[in-house]
């Protein structure tokens, strides 16, 4: 299945003015072809092209699922970025593979890296995205304080912080799982992980200190971890 991201309107799908070109100019994709293409809001359809020009490909839409294996919870890690750029795209790849709905780059005390190119981030999460067959787009933010996103209103979202802290109370985020939450929001720290300040500041605005096991994780593996943990306890 060759998987595209574009609009879909009616009996109407539209690819992006780089996805277009991919189809023309790379794979020299011709009309009458059929092809599958994603709004990344969870519709999937099957298309017959039937317009090719420089800038837009156009098709007819033969048939469309709508919400594509729609999972029943929805997760979003905010994460400190690591200092060396690979291993950050490393853990968005394998989490848009796995299944992650937000993320969220946070700068922290101990940050190692203070920027990030959010347009090149997100092409990596469409890559991965196309490459699994996944319907949903997971959104990426940019960099945000830590002491600002913590203070959002996340509704009804369980909150948790994953630190190191053994003298600070923590649960098993494996327990924290067992209640079946359906809306998550997961903090992870750099590699010095978060400061004193920032576990209990968090913890005052409604964040529960979590831990992922008894091993130390690199920011990514642990990231990952949370990841396949939640995919395990909450997937259908």
């Amino acid at each position: 299945m060759k998987l595209f991201i574009g609009e879909i309107v009616e009996k109407t799908a539209y690819l992006n003015e780089e996805e277009s070109h991919h189809f023309a100019k790379v794979l020299r994709g011709k009309e009458g072809d059929i092809v599958h293409v994603t709004d990344g809001e969870g519709s999937l359809a099957e298309i017959e092209i039937y317009s090719i020009t420089k800038k837009r490909v156009e098709g007819k839409v033969l048939n469309i699922k709508r919400e594509f294996e729609k999972k029943n919870y929805q997760l979003h890690i905010a994460i400190a970025p690591t200092k060396t750029i690979e291993r950050l795209e490393f853990f968005l790849e394998k989490a848009t593979e796995i299944g992650i709905d937000e993320i969220t780059f946070l700068q922290t005390f101990h940050s190692e890296r203070k920027t990030i190119k959010r347009e090149r981030l997100e092409k990596i999460v469409q890559s991965a995205a196309k490459q699994s067959l996944k319907a949903y787009l997971p959104k990426v933010n940019d960099m945000v304080k830590f002491n600002d996103f913590i203070k959002q209103n996340f509704e009804e979202a369980t909150r948790c912080i994953a630190h190191c802290q053994t003298v600070v109370t923590r649960i098993s985020y494996k327990t924290l799982l067992q209640s079946k939450p359906n809306n998550i929001v997961l903090l992870i720290g750099p590699e010095g992980d978060f400061s004193n300040e920032e576990i209990a500041l968090a913890e005052s605005n409604g964040f529960t200190g979590i831990s992922l096991g008894h091993q130390r994780f690199r920011t990514e593996t642990a990231a990952l971890q949370a990841v396949f943990a939640t995919d395990w306890s909450l997937s259908d």
